[in-house]
């Protein structure tokens, strides 16, 4: 099928990003048609373990033009954050294809033409929103295939009860990872050893009761020079020396990593008391497996019935949109939170970018962005969202959120 797309926008994803940069399209009265690979809105959510709480304060849990997800807890659960993401869709006036894979893309005659398993569509603005973690990374060890214990991705992490009883090693204390550990640390585990080639940048939770997250405004407004020794001080502050058990500090700065390589703090829960008491030993960088144990750079091996890989995502933009050039080496967007590519036209991508407020807050500014920059090419549609809005009013924006 080929849907009369004319001067419309299409919307690669139905996550976070992709919604609210559509809604912001529609609060300018410009139509807007999402494709979504998946069954439903928020499948990635769906899929994680139940016990998933957001890294983020709930006051920087919002999309515009929409209310506060509807959930007191400081920190947000996997239940609230799915409710919420399904309401918007919902109110959202905008048609989603769902099971709708986008298998190709071409730039011609001044609009992007977009090939899927269910037909061609072409459009004058194309939006990408298909997620920064949207494929796993997992690195495959020599004699991974003989071991025989489980191994899985963090993504596959289950009910944390599940793991009573057994010897749990997680190689990589990341975010992903640390998020693993401090749900482990409040079950009964048998044997839990985390393996690490770097130690994470790391920080508390809450301080004194008080959620630390909720001073990410402030974070972003400090110059960037003054926040990996920041963070070192608070790191030490909080936690005393790691080292001594284990975990070594990265060389580089937990700022200077979330800013340029996309790498956000590891919040405790729980995982570095459980370190401290020796209910979690920190190991050495896993370098092989054999059939009964993994082995460690230092020569040692140990024998665990599960192995969680805290490896990481990736994006997996480089098949369909490699060859426009505007990936960097890492496969991420040059241009990641809705800033114009001069040299692709009408091409955006959201909800790449990370910033201290959050993923939430991001997709609030890189849709205001994207949307103002449409609408400057479509001045009948602005103006008649102009004619339509209530007197001093302006479309819905998130809070806080700069274009």
């Amino acid at each position: 099928m080929t849907p009369d797309t004319t001067n419309n926008t299409i919307v690669i994803g139905a996550g976070l990003s992709g919604l609210a940069a559509a809604q912001q399209l529609r609060a300018r009265d410009i139509p807007v048609t999402i494709l979504e690979a998946s069954d439903r809105v928020a499948a990635p959510w769906h899929a994680r373990h139940p016990q998933l709480r957001l890294n983020i304060h709930r006051r920087f849990a919002r999309l515009p033009g929409h209310l506060k997800v509807r959930d007191t807890d400081t920190y947000l659960r996997k239940a609230s954050v799915i409710e919420y993401l399904t309401d918007y869709a919902r109110k959202l006036d905008a048609p989603i294809h769902f099971e709708t894979e986008v298998q190709a893309i071409e730039r011609k005659n001044d609009m992007w033409h977009v090939d899927t398993n269910k037909g061609s569509y072409c459009a004058a603005h194309l939006i990408v929103a298909t997620g920064r973690e949207r494929e796993r990374s997992m690195p495959v060890w020599p004699g991974m295939e003989d071991f025989g214990g489980q191994v899985i991705h963090a993504a596959d992490f289950a009910d944390p009860q599940d793991y009573t009883d057994k010897k749990v090693l997680v190689i990589g204390a990341g975010n992903s990872g640390t998020d693993v550990l401090n749900h482990l640390s409040r079950a009964r585990p048998g044997k839990v050893w985390v393996s690490v080639r770097h130690g994470p940048a790391i920080l508390p939770t809450r301080v004194f009761g008080f959620p630390l997250h909720r001073l990410a405004n402030l974070f972003a407004r400090l110059p960037k020079r003054s926040l990996d020794p920041i963070f070192a001080i608070m790191q030490w502050l909080f936690f005393g020396n790691l080292r001594r058990h284990g975990l070594r500090r990265h060389v580089v700065g937990g700022g200077t990593r979330m800013l340029t390589d996309g790498v956000t703090f590891a919040l405790d829960d729980g995982f570095v008391a459980a370190l401290k008491s020796g209910r979690v030993e920190a190991v050495a960088e896993t370098v092989g497996f054999a059939p009964t144990a993994v082995e460690l750079s230092d020569g040692r091996k140990i024998c665990p019935d599960v192995v969680i890989c805290a490896t990481g995502y990736h994006a997996g933009l480089q098949e369909v949109f490699g060859h426009l050039g505007v990936l960097d080496a890492k496969g991420y967007p040059t241009h990641p939170m809705g800033q114009s590519d001069p040299a692709n036209p009408d091409l955006w991508f959201t909800g790449y970018g990370v910033i201290f407020q959050g993923f939430f807050y991001a997709a609030g500014i890189s849709g205001k962005r994207i949307a103002n920059a449409i609408g400057s090419r479509n001045p009948t549609a602005v103006r008649r969202q102009s004619l339509t809005s209530p007197p001093g009013k302006q479309p819905l924006a998130l809070d806080g959120a700069e274009g």
